[in-house]
């Protein structure tokens, strides 16, 4: 069953990068090619929820729970990967509820933060489902830098507390200004 896992994981992964690499476009550009771009964010980012709800639950399927939350790294994984579908199904109703106006003013560049964070967000839950399976890289050396230890840290470390407090209320803050600029 990992092996279905393995292989449906990576439909959501290159739909969400695709749809980080729209976004930026859409950010950094008004024109023709990054307008009809945005037209297709939509439908991409739907496709990317329905696969990674997919692949979310097969991999759920993949070890009995007792087993996945025997470790601190099956813990993780679980955790980043639930938090994953979440955020970005996030972007998708923001980009879908707001339309076109989310590409105006302040609120285009919380999409690009948005966006940011998802990419890194999905990167992360990546790199603990490839140490699953014993395919090591060195993102879990950057998180080990950052404080948290992906083989025995069962936490959000301290310090991405705080950045993710800090990073919260920088986006309630220019969202707030955004919607008094309109």
């Amino acid at each position: 069953m990992d092996a279905y896992h393995v292989l449906m994981v990576h439909f959501p992964i290159a739909l969400w990068m695709t749809a980080t690499l729209a976004i930026f476009l859409r950010v950094f550009s008004d024109g023709p090619l990054a307008r009809s771009v945005d037209h297709a964010l939509v439908p991409l980012l739907s496709a990317s929820l329905v696969f990674g709800i997919i692949a979310f639950a097969i991999g759920l399927m993949v070890w009995p729970w007792e087993t996945i939350s025997a470790s601190a790294l099956g813990r993780n994984h679980v955790l980043l990967a639930s938090w994953t579908v979440a955020y970005w199904a996030v972007i998708l109703f923001v980009r879908w509820r707001r339309g076109e106006s989310v590409w105006q003013g302040l609120s285009r560049w919380v999409m690009a933060v948005l966006a940011f964070l998802g990419s890194a967000l999905l990167g992360i839950t990546g790199t603990l489902g490839g140490h699953l399976v014993g395919i090591y890289t060195e993102v879990s050396d950057l998180l080990r830098l950052l404080g948290w230890e992906v083989y025995t840290t069962y936490y959000v470390p301290n310090t991405t507390l705080i950045a993710l407090g800090v990073i919260s209320l920088l986006l309630l803050v220019m969202a707030f200004w955004g919607r008094k600029a309109t």
